[in-house]
């Protein structure tokens, strides 16, 4: 506020500390106050700050991984309840989801910022977090389904669950088919492991899981922001078209997932600036470790000797 000299009537909120799903908080939270203040705009502004944890000294793997993991980002939105901006407007928010796990222990410290045993600071990332992470996703999709998946697949899960709880039937759980939903999916990079176990339980296929995997290799783990960095790839692509919905998936220490859907209002114009222009025709690109085949290779050589 200072620095650009807004107005005493500008509300400001802080929600530092919320984690890499802070975004979709964010959206959630201006929307809640959109119905208080008519007529308005708010601004979500996500970060990324790699600062304290960026010089983790230790030698606990665990805590080694964000230093190589994190990297510095940021996004800024802005939202509109104003009638007159629903021509220009390029995405309509539709619904927000939010699902808190942490009163469950292993999920709470899956993801922690704390000393090691030689007094470093850092965080902390368990091998649980696939795990808790799958699970905080599939609860938010049960959730969200019931909003946007087409009948058939509802009468087809409370089959299942009927079939399973009532009938005693050794079945599998179903898992809806949200691709009838949604025609984009921005999962939240966290990691490679993260966007590949969301996309197994959801069934996602290569196609709807490339603008996460670009995100995490060109501009590794954002934090929050990631998942914006994901809709520009979507729109440098072209791949909106009106009426398209888009599947925001943030998750985040806590341990915390958050939805967002958009439905697509207006595609976006070439001539716009978006921050994959200087390399998006070099994607999609192999993501597999170059340095890993290098290893595997000397390591065989070494043992054949």
């Amino acid at each position: 506020m200072n620095r650009y000299k807004m107005k005493e009537s500008v509300k400001t909120f802080n929600l530092s500390g919320m984690g890499c799903s802070a975004n979709v908080i964010a959206v959630d939270m201006a929307k809640d106050l959109f119905k208080i203040y008519h007529d308005s705009y708010a601004l979500v502004v996500g970060t990324e700050n790699t600062t304290v944890n960026a010089n983790y000294g230790g030698s606990d793997k665990a805590m080694m991984l964000t230093n190589c993991l994190f990297r510095v980002g940021g996004n800024a939105v802005l939202l509109s309840n104003k009638a007159k901006d629903a021509a220009r407007a390029k995405m309509k928010l539709l619904h927000v989801v939010r699902t808190n796990v942490a009163a469950d222990d292993e999920a709470y410290g899956c993801v922690m910022s704390k000393e090691d045993a030689e007094g470093f600071y850092g965080i902390g990332l368990r091998q649980s977090l696939i795990e808790v992470a799958g699970n905080a996703v599939r609860k938010n999709m049960t959730t969200l389904g019931s909003k946007v998946l087409p009948i058939t697949e509802l009468l087809y899960y409370a089959y299942n669950v009927f079939c399973i709880k009532a009938l005693k039937r050794n079945l599998k759980p179903y898992i809806p088919n949200f691709r009838l939903a949604f025609s984009h999916f921005c999962i939240h990079p966290g990691g490679r492991a993260v966007v590949n176990g969301v996309g197994k339980n959801l069934r996602l296929s290569d196609y709807d899981l490339e603008p996460s995997r670009m995100a995490l290799h060109r501009f590794g783990n954002t934090s929050t922001s990631g998942l914006w960095y994901e809709v520009a790839y979507l729109e440098a692509k072209r791949r909106f078209k009106v009426g398209d919905r888009v599947w925001q998936i943030g998750l985040g220490s806590g341990f915390k997932c958050n939805s967002a859907v958009w439905e697509v209002m207006n595609e976006t114009k070439p001539r716009e600036a978006n921050v994959w222009d200087d390399c998006i025709h070099r994607h999609p690109c192999n993501t597999r470790n170059r340095f890993t085949d290098d290893y595997c290779r000397k390591l065989i050589d070494t043992f054949r000797k």
